[in-house]
């Protein structure tokens, strides 16, 4: 969401309960080249993958670029992108550099946080504020439990929804669509709204593969769809 949004001067706050992937986004808005050079003769082998992933497992004393690059190898080596089984499929690393120098010019003025949900959203919400949240899905939540990654619990389901029932700003949030969801936010005044998106695991041998998804809002998502407006000779 953060990186579609266009740079505006808006203040933005990005916020993540893995502390791993914050530092990451940290040294990738301050250290940039740091990092990369530290990603430029990564190799790409399970030894390398099972050493780097122990490392940051037991919390290693290294540097936070050094952690970074490390953080970002087991991502882009893991399949699907989950942190816990090498791929073994081929990736040009240097491929991504670009990718790092277009991130390091959209965070150069984002705040970047690494606080629990409820301290942050109470610490940020005004009439103005507008909140997204991509909660783990339930009943997956262990699958959110790999390095640097807290646990989320059948209580935080309910924590989250009661803070944001009682918030002054907009949320959008994007769940799985089970029926503890739709029971859990089946409240006056909150939109829940059905999509899918592509089920990035299935793709290896299920392409297109959708996977059910809700948004759930305290406001009407398509006001700006159902808005008039004004015609022009110049649109």
């Amino acid at each position: 969401m953060l990186f579609h949004k266009p740079r505006r001067n808006d203040y933005e706050v990005y916020n993540d309960f893995n502390g791993l992937l914050v530092n990451l986004y940290r040294c990738v808005r301050e250290q940039p080249e740091e990092l990369m050079a530290a990603l430029k003769y990564v190799l790409n082998a399970r030894e390398d993958f099972d050493r780097i992933r122990a490392a940051l497992a037991r919390d290693s004393p290294a540097s936070d670029v050094q952690k970074a690059a490390w953080f970002y190898q087991i991502i882009r080596y893991s399949y699907a992108a989950g942190l816990t089984s090498f791929a073994g499929k081929p990736h040009d690393m240097w491929g991504n550099f670009p990718l790092i120098q277009q991130a390091h010019r959209r965070l150069r003025t984002v705040v970047i946080e690494h606080q629990d949900f409820e301290k942050l959203i109470l610490h940020y919400d005004r009439p103005s504020t507008f909140f997204y949240l991509d909660p783990p899905y339930h009943n997956t939540e262990g699958y959110y439990q790999n390095i640097g990654e807290g646990g989320f619990s059948e209580d935080d389901h309910f924590r989250l929804r009661n803070l944001l029932l009682d918030i002054e700003g907009q949320f959008l949030l994007s769940y799985n669509d089970d029926d503890f969801v739709r029971e859990l936010y089946n409240r006056p005044g909150i939109m829940i709204q059905e999509i899918t998106r592509l089920n990035n695991i299935k793709q290896r041998y299920d392409g297109g593969a959708q996977f059910p998804e809700l948004l759930i809002s305290n406001y009407d998502m398509d006001e700006r769809q159902r808005a008039t407006s004004q015609i022009t000779l110049f649109n």
